[in-house]
């Protein structure tokens, strides 16, 4: 009992705290542009328009299947020899944007094909464009669809930042490393610290798409 209250000073608490804090900064920013991103690659591999749609799959199936340390290293250690620096939070922003965009962009695309094709016709037949009917009919049913698989993919983007320790980004991962290293007997108790501060952001995110969700099916 004495490991855990030595573990959980309030200097450990705050340490970490403040590693929270940019775990979650990280987070957001990556969370924002990877959907913004990949909504617009998922659209524009859905589109076929000629010669760009191909390049945009090309560009999605690669990063699908490459592990995200591999190119949060590149990004960190690789970008550099071609005189793009990044600082460590930019890197690993970039980095985690550029593989979930990726996932996202499937999911973005699977989104539209699942709507009805009597949608589109009947947008088009009563005088939209193809890009209106896309904008104003398709993608909001779409994006309804999207919610459970897009949330869990946001979910394993939080997660994922903890990957970021590698470039010595301090998240909280990194910090509570940097606790047990000078302790021992604080593994455990850092430990369950982690599990409780990943469960309790992503669980509020899950209770926030299911708010969102049950809103939209209204």
């Amino acid at each position: 009992m004495q490991d855990f209250i030595n573990a959980y000073s309030w200097v450990n608490i705050h340490f970490l705290l403040k590693g929270f804090w940019i775990t979650i900064e990280v987070a957001v920013v990556s969370v924002i542009l990877s959907f913004i991103f990949g909504s617009l690659l998922g659209t524009v591999r859905y589109m076929k328009i000629p010669f760009l749609s191909k390049i945009v799959g090309l560009f999605i199936d690669i990063v699908r299947n490459l592990p995200l340390l591999l190119i949060i290293f590149f990004t960190y250690f690789a970008l550099p020899k071609l005189n793009i620096h990044m600082g460590i939070m930019t890197s690993a922003i970039f980095g985690l944007t550029i593989f979930e965009s990726a996932m996202l962009a499937e999911i973005v695309r699977a989104g539209i094909v699942g709507v009805p094709k009597g949608q589109l016709e009947g947008a088009l037949s009563n005088g939209m464009t193809f890009k209106q009917a896309l904008w104003h009919i398709i993608l909001p049913q779409a994006y309804k669809k999207m919610i459970p698989p897009i949330v869990s993919q946001f979910i394993s983007l939080i997660k994922d930042t903890s990957l970021a320790t590698i470039i010595v980004l301090p998240e909280v991962t990194y910090r509570a490393q940097i606790i047990y290293a000078q302790n021992s007997k604080a593994i455990i108790p850092m430990f369950l610290a982690l599990a409780v501060l990943y469960f309790v952001l992503n669980y509020a995110l899950s209770i926030a798409a299911r708010m969102i969700d049950r809103r939209m099916r209204a």
